[in-house]
């Protein structure tokens, strides 16, 4: 490990005419600081090692039968795709660098007048968003990890491969665009951020998909449904306090987010038509399994714990809450008309029965939960993302 190089958040600010801010130490010229190495001993509170997964489980068959859908793909999934020229771009939504430098200035200290107006807690949950969407090469490994569909040359003709890379270069926008606007803001903690990212991208990720893209498909439908959810939420909770321009930012996320999920539905709900049992077992087989979000291994050197806590503070803020995880389940019963499917054997129906009675309980377990926190004394947690300040569970 080396000495980092960074530039300090806190000192690049500067007061706008009338305002007091609240949250930053403003001066006049940014302070570059090198950040002393840590000891060694700080890599030893990594993570728990991983469980061993099943891989590999989808039969050669079945890998055919992929190959048999790449012209149903081409004409199906691959419109869903925006031409580059058509697509935003991160540039699109911050100040403009090419302006003069005090106009430059002054709308950099518009995006700080903005976010003045937002807590603390928003702040967790906005950073732990613009982590997930950070650890995109995690994903785009796990979807080319999938048997049948995966890019075998890395620029690969096939319309799964082209899929996968498009939709991670439209993906990888909302990182650049999240982080971006954060470091302007000066509210955030960036080295620890970063720290966190790499962690993140260095542990994976255990989304139990066993190389399956059944499994793989049913686990980006309800991913995609839930990040349309999540930064919708933080729209709407930035426009309420204050900050339009990152409510659009959000919004425009979440837009992408929704289209992506059009997408996988889209393959699912072929899978259900053309081999019946087979897709409602990979349904039930994830449900089973729990939909694990993308990040739950987060890590930031410091808190072994730190997804169980951003997750609880999205739940308190209404972002993201085990209510939406019913909801998105419930959706995609009703979107892939499972209630009706026909043609299964009996372990089919078995599994049908179990999917779409589901969801009820799932409600009644979040019911009881609710109850028991209700009980329980607040809990306040330090975040490194935000200079450790303390932010209620």
């Amino acid at each position: 490990m080396q000495a980092s190089l960074y530039l300090d958040t806190k000192a690049l600010a500067w007061h706008s005419r009338g305002h007091t801010s609240t949250h930053h130490s403003f001066q006049p010229t940014p302070t570059l600081r090198f950040r002393p190495m840590p000891p060694v001993s700080a890599v030893a509170t990594s993570p728990p090692p991983l469980t061993r997964q099943k891989t590999h489980s989808l039969p050669p068959e079945k890998v055919e039968l992929f190959k048999s859908l790449e012209g149903w793909a081409s004409q199906t999934i691959l419109p869903f795709l925006k031409p580059v020229e058509e697509c935003w771009q991160p540039s699109t939504f911050l100040p403009d660098q090419s302006l003069p430098r005090e106009e430059f200035m002054d709308r950099v200290r518009a995006l700080r007048d903005r976010t003045d107006g937002l807590p603390d807690e928003y702040f967790v949950v906005l950073v732990g968003d613009m982590i997930t969407e950070e650890a995109l090469p995690t994903y785009q490994s796990m979807i080319n990890g999938l048997d049948g569909v995966r890019d075998e040359t890395g620029a690969s003709s096939s319309p799964w491969a082209r899929w996968t890379r498009a939709w991670t270069a439209e993906e990888n926008r909302h990182g650049d665009l999240l982080k971006t606007y954060l470091y302007l803001s000066g509210r955030v903690d960036m080295f620890k951020i970063e720290k966190t990212i790499q962690y993140l991208i260095g542990v994976g990720m255990e989304p139990g998909t066993e190389n399956n893209p059944y499994l793989g498909f049913v686990y980006t439908s309800f991913q995609e449904r839930a990040t349309f959810i999540s930064h919708g939420n933080t729209a709407r909770l930035a426009k309420d306090r204050g900050d339009p321009v990152l409510a659009r930012i959000c919004g425009t996320i979440a837009s992408d987010e929704r289209r992506h999920e059009f997408a996988y539905s889209k393959i699912v709900e072929k899978l259900l038509e053309v081999d019946p049992t087979g897709a409602m077992l990979a349904i039930a087989g994830m449900m089973r399994k729990k939909i694990t979000m993308p990040a739950h291994l987060m890590y930031d050197g410091e808190d072994p714990k730190l997804f169980e806590h951003f997750a609880a503070v999205a739940q308190r803020l209404r972002v993201y809450t085990a209510h939406d995880y019913a909801d998105i389940l419930e959706f995609l019963i009703g979107r892939w008309r499972l209630e009706k499917l026909e043609g299964l054997t009996g372990e089919g129906k078995r599994a049908q029965d179990f999917v779409c009675s589901l969801a009820p309980r799932i409600r009644r377990l979040e019911e009881r939960a609710d109850e028991r926190a209700r009980k329980m004394e607040p809990q306040g947690v330090k975040f490194s993302w935000i200079y450790n300040k303390e932010v209620l569970l």
